[in-house]
């Protein structure tokens, strides 16, 4: 049976611009061009490829957007390499939330499904290295928590806990989904609010200082941590997996809509 003429389209050409932003890709997924690195600058890159500097600037936007590099116009000293990031990841999971495709409550639910298991797994194997690092990072949370002029400090050893922990489970790429739904979650749930959300903070510096006395939020959150450190130590997968549904639940529940608090309250409800 001969194919419907309508079915098929002519084709176009693909672009010198986008053959250009594939190349320097491919150099950054393959690490010969790491985080850091520089590229050469706009005139080398068009001579290099033989292309004119427009179509240079196009493939270095594309690249930008894609958050792999930052690019400066008329930065002498070329555009800068960031690598791959969860940054583009978390943008769309806060772009759907925004959009009404999917909820707070859902996105709060995901995010305590991925920590639990993340704590899950942590504590079936975890090795001595890992719990070091854990510990390291309580024991800075600790001595961070005395005081609120630590609050940047304290936050960013929070994140770095849950990163061991992540890592500990051996799942590279349960720990990245994590932390980009980390980053979504507090985006969403502080979108009213005129803030700075970076990916390292687990727990922002605004939400620390929003408490009345921010010192004895802080020496509560090391209890806590402290606990699923000792779940995960004893190898008690299941209480490491409640102990962190639980508190994103009571940390997060009550930014989700009211239709959909359902959702993370179903994650908890067998304790």
């Amino acid at each position: 049976m001969a194919a419907d003429e309508d079915l098929f389209r002519p084709v176009r050409p693909v672009r010198a611009y986008q053959r250009v932003a594939e190349q320097i890709e491919e150099r950054v997924l393959s690490g010969e061009l790491p985080p850091g690195a520089r590229l050469p600058g706009e005139r080398e890159l068009a001579q290099r490829f033989g292309v004119g500097r427009s179509t240079v600037r196009e493939a270095l936007r594309v690249l930008q957007s894609a958050g792999l590099i930052r690019s400066r116009p008329g930065d002498p000293l070329g555009a800068e390499v960031l690598g791959v990031s969860t940054g583009g990841l978390s943008q769309a999971l806060g772009r759907l939330t925004r959009s009404g495709a999917c909820s707070v409550g859902e996105l709060v639910r995901f995010r305590m499904v991925l920590d639990a298991e993340s704590n899950r797994l942590a504590a079936r194997l975890r090795t001595e290295d890992d719990l070091v690092r854990m510990r390291e990072q309580i024991t800075r949370m600790e001595a961070l928590g005395a005081s609120p002029s630590g609050l940047r400090a304290f936050s960013e050893a929070d994140a770095l806990f849950h990163r061991a922990i992540a890592e500990a489970g051996g799942n590279a790429l349960l720990g990245l989904c994590a932390g980009a739904v980390h980053d979504a979650v507090v985006e969403i749930t502080e979108i009213t609010e005129v803030t700075e959300v970076t990916e390292v903070t687990e727990v922002t510096e605004k939400q620390i200082a929003g408490a009345a006395d921010p010192v004895p939020w802080m020496r509560r959150s090391v209890a806590h941590h402290r606990e699923i450190l000792a779940a995960i130590e004893t190898s008690d997968s299941a209480r490491a997996a409640r102990l962190g549904r639980a508190a994103l639940h009571e940390y997060y529940a009550g930014h989700a809509e009211p239709e959909t608090r359902r959702l993370p309250a179903a994650e908890v409800a067998d304790g």
